[in-house]
Formats: C-alpha cells, sequence, structure tokens
C-alpha cells in the first residue's frame, strides 16, 4: 500500500488516467468497427466515408498518447488497403 503522499496522488491520477483513456479507446474501437461493417456490407463509399471519419480519431489517439504511432500507420494502412480494394 501507498505509504507517502506522493504515492497516494499517483494512484488518485492513475485512476482518473485509466478512465478516460478507456473511453477514448472505446470511442476509436467505435469507429474502427463502423469502417469494418461497412466493408463487409460491401459499399465501397461508405466505408470511404467512415474510415475519413475514423483517421483523425486515431491520429488523436497518437497525440493523446493511447496508441503508437506505429500502430496507427499499420491500422490505417490495412484500412485503407481493403477499402481500396471494394
Amino acid at each position: 500500500m501507498a505509504n507517502s503522499p506522493q504515492a497516494k496522488k499517483r494512484i488518485r491520477r492513475n485512476e482518473r488516467r485509466a478512465e478516460i483513456n478507456g473511453a477514448r479507446m472505446s470511442r476509436i474501437r467505435g469507429f474502427l468497427k463502423k469502417v469494418e461493417t461497412a466493408i463487409e456490407g460491401g459499399s465501397q463509399d461508405e466505408a470511404k466515408a467512415a474510415l475519413r471519419a475514423a483517421q483523425p480519431e486515431l491520429a488523436r489517439g497518437v497525440a493523446r498518447g493511447v496508441l503508437h504511432k506505429n500502430t496507427v500507420a499499420r491500422k490505417m494502412s490495412r484500412l485503407s488497403k481493403r477499402v481500396a480494394a471494394l
């Protein structure tokens, strides 16, 4: 258990950050799910629109430190390739 005031403060801060980061990841996953369903639906227009909406969310995840930049680059590359193949 934390004994110092700084350690107690760090625990409180970590709990708040975990909640915020969880919400961010959930939001990002929702955007990715929309792209996936549009791709499976076979509609290229819908898929392109969903991909355009997902791009800034993924970039925001990188900026906020929730996702690694290479992870986002890989996801965007793979999704773009799948949308273009429709």
